[in-house]
């Protein structure tokens, strides 16, 4: 079961991060119009090193998302900020019957 479509208010644009090269990190093609929740709330997170970090924004989308928004990828926010993706967070309970969903968290 995934979350429901009507809780996605937002539209989100998604630069997935694809590496370094000698100019910096790149990035593959944008992904536009990405379904989202948008919580604009900051609050304390853990990066991939495990370190606390500053979060300005959450964004909740569809389950595929996580597989195309790694850590340091970009996101185009609707009010037209662009932020990191600090952390993502597949949610999913199998045979339970909940919504799943995908959790970003933003720098």
């Amino acid at each position: 079961m995934r979350l429901p479509r009507w809780l996605l208010r937002h539209r989100v644009t998604v630069e997935p991060y694809a590496g370094e090269s000698a100019y910096g990190k790149t990035y593959g093609p944008p992904i536009p119009d990405v379904r989202a929740l948008v919580d604009a709330r900051i609050r304390v997170v853990r990066n991939r090193e495990g370190r606390e970090v500053t979060s300005t924004a959450t964004v909740y989308a569809e389950p595929d998302l996580a597989a195309q928004c790694p850590p340091e990828s970009r996101i185009t926010l609707p009010d037209g900020r662009v932020t990191t993706v600090i952390a993502v967070a597949p949610h999913t309970a199998p045979g339970l019957g909940l919504p799943e969903s995908t959790e970003v968290a933003c720098e």
